[in-house]
């Protein structure tokens, strides 16, 4: 197990170990502003809102090719960039001249007080190298985690649009055998960091994770840290001891069983909507206004529903599509349906020993209509104030033969209403026995009234969701 990590930095590989002085949750962004040659990424907001700390991360695949995502590091502790290339704004322009992106921006005037301007070049950036002439819809979200005040987003627009036409093909392109030969060169294996406050250890496969988490049951298991990560940057907390399972591929899977998939516990949600779109849409819809493109490519799966939250938007739609949650520990498997995984407010069925690994979700038959709905202040990177996802299987006759009303922001936990599902069953849907169902979701939820919203605010939300459902179901 080694005492260090590295990364490659403006074509270097970097290597810090314990005796760095650096806390092992020490944030790229920290790490970056702390030096004197990488001042372009701005700190905003230090909870992955507004995108002005905005980085790309290089990863090679096994033929060497190398994949960009964008990320806030504001949210990245710095031994999670081992293995992977750190790309920021001083590093994209060529020896001469700038990058297309850059180029285009000051061709369109999509910068005035400049701030927020180097997150947008780095989300630009990886939307270049990953998007060839993208649509609007790409690019806006590409856009959605980074904020601008000052010129508004036409002008940032018509940068990408103008800039990503060249297939991903850059100065980068050019030197991408050369980097995954470095990245290559890095040593893989366990690591684990000791300070004299922190331990900070990194598994390179589930066995060792499972092992550790044993021996450590007290410790903080991280995948993506988005959620973690802002109590370090918000709270100040210090954290004593961490297990981060980021270096486990085995993980990291989605696969296609033929009547089911597997989506593994630490995939990226960015990889769980592409691998989703297909067999289970509802859920890729949900996906697509869950946070930013930077948030979705750090946070994992096993993380969101770690959390158990109540607001929570991807509870909702696995209770429609009738998920089953993988738990594993030293010398047991386990696998519960998600309905009664969780058990309270932040809760769940999770033993201390135990990591979540992945979640199974059979394939919905071609009667069944599936739908998820959020309603939240702004369409993106918004918390959401009531959340629904609703599954509907009819007989030959059109009568409710199987019925799912599952609801975020409603109760302690994601919930179902119990009452209005029962009085669904056998009924014609139409529009009078919707209405009925309606009017029994007080009977379901006692929803309280917070800053988001208030108490009634949420009871009319749920049953408009499930008019609006009945509607959709209707084309």
């Amino acid at each position: 197990m080694k005492s260090s990590f590295s990364f490659i930095l403006d074509g270097t590989v970097v290597t810090i170990d314990a005796e760095s002085g650096l806390p092992p949750t020490t944030t790229v962004l920290e790490y970056l502003r702390a030096s004197a040659a990488h001042k372009g990424v701005k700190e905003g907001c230090a909870e992955g809102d507004c995108g002005a700390c905005t980085v790309v991360l290089g990863s090679a695949d096994a033929s060497g090719r190398i994949s960009y995502a964008a990320v806030d590091s504001c949210l990245v502790f710095l031994p999670m960039l081992h293995g992977k290339e750190l790309v920021t704004v001083e590093n994209i322009a060529p020896d001469t001249g700038l990058h297309p992106v850059q180029e285009a921006m000051v061709a369109t005037g999509g910068s005035q007080c400049g701030f927020c301007t180097p997150g947008f070049i780095m989300s630009l950036f990886a939307l270049s190298k990953n998007h060839d002439h993208p649509s609007r819809e790409v690019i806006d979200d590409a856009l959605t985690g980074n904020l601008c005040r000052c010129t508004g987003y036409q002008p940032i627009i018509a940068a990408a649009a103008a800039s990503c036409v060249h297939g991903g093909r850059d100065h980068f392109s050019a030197g991408e055998e050369r980097v995954a030969a470095m990245l290559r060169s890095i040593p893989q294996g366990s690591i684990c960091l000791r300070t004299e406050h922190q331990v900070y250890h990194r598994p390179a496969s589930l066995g060792e994770a499972l092992s550790l988490l044993h021996q450590h049951q007290d410790a903080i298991v991280i995948g993506g840290a988005s959620d973690i990560g802002l109590r370090v940057t918000k709270r100040h907390e210090l954290l004593a001891s961490i297990i981060d399972i980021s270096g486990i591929g085995e993980l990291k899977a989605c696969a296609d069983q033929g009547t089911f998939a597997e989506f593994g516990a630490g995939a990226s949600l960015s990889a769980v909507e592409e691998s989703a779109r297909a067999a289970f849409p509802a859920l890729a819809a949900m996906l697509s206004v869950f946070g930013s493109r930077q948030i979705r490519n750090v946070a994992t799966l096993g993380g969101n529903l770690g959390t158990a939250s109540p607001i929570g938007d991807m509870l909702p739609v696995l209770f429609a599509y009738d998920a089953v949650i993988l738990l594993e520990g030293m010398n047991r498997r386990r696998e519960i349906p998600v309905r009664e995984f969780i058990v309270g407010y932040r809760k769940t069925l999770r033993r201390p020993d135990e990591l979540i690994t992945g979640v199974r979700i059979a394939k919905p038959g071609p009667d069944a209509a599936v739908r998820s709905y959020k309603v939240s202040k702004r369409k993106d990177l918004d918390i959401s104030t009531v959340s629904g996802a609703f599954r509907l299987e009819r007989d030959a006759a059109g009568r409710v033969s199987s019925i799912v009303l599952a609801y975020g922001g409603m109760a302690e936990r994601t919930k179902r209403a119990a009452a209005a599902e029962e009085f669904l069953l056998g009924k014609p849907w139409d529009r009078s026995s919707v209405e009925g169902a309606m009017a029994l979701m007080s009977k379901d939820f006692t929803p309280i009234s917070d800053a988001r919203a208030g108490a009634e605010m949420r009871s009319v939300a749920a049953r408009n969701l499930l008019l609006k459902f009945w509607n959709d179901t209707q084309r």
